[in-house]
């Protein structure tokens, strides 16, 4: 692919694809960070039996194409916490898909499950950058793989994050991280070099652009032989026909970027004319306009799953002053938040808790005004974290404030201000108070973040001093049953602040 000729964005009305006569055709469809999205979600888009239309569509007239996941296919509703992956397995292969590699949440479950997981699933997994030697995963994931389609040959390459600060050590045991820059490059130099690869594509889940880690704008920059790269993890609708869509690579010629956004709202196509080494990428919204052509065998396969998760949300709770589709909303971010400190005040005999930490990232889902139910409650707040109360130095508390003022990850149940001299926190306050570095203070969170997630290291040198039992999810429930009226209310205060 040694020149860029056009890029377009195309939003399909009609939804009819017609062949083009001129020249061959390999066109790739792809999606990311679809999450478990079985149904439509918010704003009524997405769901795997309409996505299931729009790839039989481009099949039936494009006689070579290819069908690419980038990650995080788990993980985010009902689906996945009643069945752990079962239905995403069976989606992936009822819609075809020819390749994929690993996202953070494929190993939520642990790597055992995650090899059965894989073996369940018709595609072949690419990871290029994590040496898994001796793991589960060594016999069901390569490090990259060819294919020669179109009259050309693609080679294939999988770029994985750095499972440090955002995968529970646990949960990912023996997989070693690898510098994502220097396997992207090699590996790509012997598919094209070696192998006489035409095209090598990276499946990319370490996000299109981030200020710390490596991203897919400094893969593609830094790089000579990727041609394309289809992205995840950081959740970027790119707009093709725009700069965000391309880069220049050390070679001055140009790297395709894509990535669909999440929730599988929409499908990812893009079209390389082999005659002219030209492309054109397209975003497909994935909406309600294919309803009247959805294959009932997609629908007959995911409904005996589709009963347990209505009847989830069958089950009232509460109710909600919230109205919101964003889980950024700051309104839900502060009743998890609130409910943090109030869970860590019962787990402790004296109820001192001096802040609470919550993961954004860990909320899934917005909140509509109205009815509040368990199943809503379980996609909002999916994963199996466990309420922890740690004691910890404050110092490591201001480090730890510090982290988030660079990231924004985490949010807190009081009002919090950080000091920023460049990069390091000098001075923290809580309500107003200083904290001192040598004192002892009590943070009620989540084990995921007490172990360092959401790169919140100083956080592992607390102690726990006690914990819930029992997932999350399960005592938020009961934590709306408590609250008066069992009403949540929308509080919209921005409790940190940060002076530079």
């Amino acid at each position: 692919m040694k020149r860029l000729t056009s890029i377009v964005l195309i939003f399909l009305t009609a939804f009819t694809v017609t062949p083009d006569a001129d020249g061959e055709k390999i066109v790739i469809m792809h999606t990311n960070d679809t999450h478990s999205q079985i149904d439509p979600g918010n704003g009524d888009m997405g769901g795997l039996a309409r996505r299931k239309v729009l790839i039989d569509s481009i099949r039936s007239v494009e006689p070579h194409t290819l069908l690419i996941d980038a990650g995080d296919a788990v993980q985010g509703t009902a689906y996945f916490n009643l069945y752990a992956g079962e239905v995403e397995a069976k989606g992936l292969n009822a819609l075809g898909y020819d390749y994929a590699t690993l996202g953070n949440h494929e190993f939520d479950n642990g790597m055992e499950a995650l090899a059965n997981y894989i073996r369940q699933i018709d595609a072949d997994f690419v990871s290029t950058n994590y040496d898994l030697d001796g793991t589960p995963l060594d016999s069901v994931i390569s490090r990259y793989r060819t294919v020669s389609i179109g009259g050309r040959k693609i080679g294939i390459i999988g770029l994985n994050v750095d499972p440090s600060g955002i995968i529970d050590p646990a949960k990912s045991e023996g997989v070693k991280y690898q510098d994502v820059y220097r396997a992207a490059n090699s590996t790509a130099w012997h598919l094209k070099h070696n192998e006489g690869a035409d095209y090598v594509i990276a499946i990319s889940h370490i996000g299109y652009h981030y200020d710390e880690t490596p991203d897919d704008l400094e893969i593609a920059e830094k790089g000579n032989d990727i041609d394309l790269i289809i992205g995840g993890h950081s959740h970027t609708r790119i707009e093709p026909g725009t700069p965000q869509g391309w880069r220049l690579n050390a070679d001055k010629e140009p790297v395709i970027i894509t990535q669909t956004g999440s929730s599988g709202k929409y499908l990812g196509v893009v079209t390389i004319d082999t005659d002219t080494d030209s492309i054109q990428a397209s975003l497909i919204p994935v909406d309600s306009r294919l309803d009247s052509r959805i294959d009932p065998a997609i629908i007959e396969m995911t409904a005996p799953y589709r009963h347990g998760v209505d009847s989830l949300k069958s089950i009232v709770i509460g109710k909600t002053l919230i109205d919101s589709d964003d889980r950024s909303d700051t309104g839900i971010i502060n009743f998890v938040s609130a409910f943090l400190a109030d869970r860590g005040r019962q787990l402790v005999p004296d109820g001192r808790i001096d802040l609470a930490v919550s993961n954004r990232g860990g909320i899934r889902t917005g909140m509509k005004r109205g009815n509040v139910t368990k199943g809503a409650i379980m996609e909002m707040l999916p994963f199996d974290n466990k309420v922890e109360v740690l004691e910890m130095k404050g110092s490591d508390l201001i480090e730890s404030l510090g982290i988030n003022a660079g990231m924004g990850r985490v949010s807190y149940d009081r009002p919090v201000t950080v000091t920023m001299d460049g990069n390091k926190a000098v001075k923290a306050t809580i309500d107003g108070k200083d904290i001192q570095p040598d004192s002892i203070y009590r943070v009620s969170t989540i084990d995921y973040i007490a172990k360092g997630g959401d790169y919140m290291e100083p956080m592992t040198r607390g102690n726990v001093i006690a914990g819930s039992s029992r997932i999350m999810n399960e005592d938020v429930m009961d934590y709306i049953v408590r609250l008066p009226r069992k009403t949540i209310r929308n509080n919209q205060t921005n409790y940190f602040r940060i002076i530079k």
